[in-house]
Parts: C-alpha cells; structure tokens; sequence
C-alpha cells in the first residue's frame, strides 16, 4: 500500500437519495483521519482496479470520518456501479489523504455557492464551514426533482437552512434556477464556486463570464467529463527532457498509454482530465487542451498539460519527464 493511502471500513452506507448512497468511512484501527478542509477530495481504490475521486461531504472539524455521496449514473465507466453494488457496510477500502484543488477564498467578503445534482458534495461542506466561520453567503442547489435531492433534509435541518435555495427541474417556474439574474451583476468581493454536472458548469461558467465576473473570483471543479477522439486526431511524438527518449503517440492512443506501453508511467486517477493528478510539464511544443482542470488562462500558458486525454498540436511535446 502506499505510504499516503489510508485503510478505511465502511462503517455506514446510507440510500439518501434516488440513485444516491452516502459512504461513511472510518479509519480501520480507530485512528483519526487526516484533517481536510472544505473542498477536499479522496481517491478511492474500488473493487475491480478502478480509481475514483468523490469529494467529502461531512464538518471539516469532524476527525473520526469522512463522508462521501455516490451518484449511480447510467453512463457509468463502472465506479459508481462499483459503489453501489459491490461496496458494502464492513468492507475494507484504501484511499488516498484528502487532496483539495477546489478551496474556498478566504478573503472573500460574500461566497455563492451552486450546486447541480451530485456536485451537492463539496459545495455543502463549504456551506457548513463558512455557517461555522459566520461567513456571508448564498446556496443554490439544482436537481431534476426533489427525489433526487441529496441532503434535503439535513439542509433543511441546519442552522444555514434560510441561506439555501432549492431548484428542481420538475417543479413550476417560479423556483428555477435563473442563471442570468442570479450572476448579472458581479461584486469586488463576492466569489462564485459551482460543482455539478457538466451541462450546468459550462452554463454558470459561461453566464458568469459573459455577466464579467473576473476569474479570479470563480471556482469550479469537474467532477466528470466524457473523453472523445476527434475526426482530425492524428498521431505526434512526445520527447522525454531527461533521456532524449523520443515515444510516437498514435492516433487512438494517450500519451499516457503510449509512454505505458514505452515504459514510462505517469500517475493518474482520473483519466478524464478532472482531477488534476497526471498533469505533466511542457517544456516545448504546444498542448491541444482536452481537460477540464485547468482554466482558459492557465491552458493559454502551454507550459502544463493533462497526458491522460490531452494532446498536440505540433508535431512534437517535449515533456519534463
């Protein structure tokens, strides 16, 4: 096991939703965990080899667990049927120590929180942490219907409860989410987080940034992402700055397949260009983005890229490997 990986029991699995189970997780000697801080994520090692991230949903300030949600989605690569079906009350898993690329702005004076479906996740540990903090802010929460609302009612619950909007699909137009009112008029001060699916991302990021919203007071994170050839992709080469190691990377490959193959590995997790684990120095040549972790500014660099679905547009990467 790796030195940085956690041995946990499932000590709860709870249906909180349709389609939706919670995992509590306890260290499996009874030892605290590692702290965490609103945002955080785990890696989760599942049965079959796959690697997942899911991101902890529970009080920051709570050291004997971690909570994570799953949704079982139908266009499933197998890590969340895994979840549901196979993981049970008892079961030993190994996990990473939580990691965060998706903090909260503590200079900020006012925090906006959406969330769309499962996104709920960290967007709700946030909440809770700046209800502790006495924070200024604003939840909404998107769902197709209030049977697929995770959380209801512990939100409903919760001291924060009055701070927190809930939008259903289903529901009558009054309640929806109005994305162009709510992100119309952006404040010095006043950040913006959002998680959930991709369709709703891509819709507040582009609404926030057509509205003027500054970057640096927008935070996302991708949870998700469908990988898809293009008609156009053709093969390149990929030279390691170390050895001179020149790898050709097909067509149908990855690079990180390829170098795989060459016998190079790269440390992954996602394989969707979400969760930021691959990510490679570029040193010559110019990446064709196809992640979703990077913003457009830190894409326009081309001084890092995502190998795992990432690739060239020249004919030759020169990597810091």
């Amino acid at each position: 096991m790796n030195p940085a990986s956690l041995s946990v029991r499932v000590e709860r699995k709870v249906q909180e939703a349709l389609d939706i189970c919670t995992f509590e997780l306890v260290d499996v000697s009874g030892k605290p965990l590692p702290a965490f801080s609103a945002g955080s994520h785990v890696d989760v090692q599942l049965p079959g080899g796959l690697t997942r991230q899911y991101s902890l949903c529970n009080d920051p300030q709570e050291s004997h667990r971690y909570l994570i949600g799953v949704l079982k989605d139908p266009a499933t690569r197998g890590g969340s049927r895994a979840m549901h079906e196979l993981v049970k009350e008892g079961d030993t898993l190994t996990i990473s120590a939580p990691r965060n690329h998706f903090p909260l702005a503590h200079e900020a004076s006012h925090s906006l929180l959406l969330a769309g479906g499962i996104g709920v996740t960290p967007i709700l540990c946030m909440a809770e942490r700046l209800a502790i903090a006495g924070a200024s802010f604003e939840m909404h929460y998107a769902t197709r219907s209030r049977e697929r609302t995770a959380f209801f009612e512990r939100i409903g619950k919760s001291a924060f409860a009055p701070k927190v909007q809930f939008h259903f699909d289903d529901g009558d137009a009054a309640q929806k989410l109005d994305l162009p009112a709510l992100l119309a008029a952006p404040k010095a001060g006043t950040h913006l987080y959002v998680c959930g699916p991709k369709g709703f991302m891509d819709a507040v990021l582009a609404t926030a940034r057509a509205s003027g919203w500054p970057q640096e007071q927008i935070h996302y994170e991708y949870f998700g992402a469908e990988v898809t050839a293009k008609a156009d992709d053709g093969s390149f080469e990929v030279r390691l700055a170390s050895s001179g190691k020149v790898v050709r990377i097909p067509k149908d490959q990855t690079v990180v397949q390829a170098l795989s193959k060459a016998g190079v590995e790269i440390l992954t997790s996602c394989e969707q260009g979400v969760c930021g684990t691959c990510i490679t120095r570029v040193l010559e040549g110019e990446p064709d983005h196809r992640d979703l972790y990077f913003t457009p500014e830190e894409q326009a660099k081309n001084d890092q890229f995502t190998p795992c679905c990432s690739r060239s547009k020249s004919p030759l990467l020169v990597l810091d490997l």
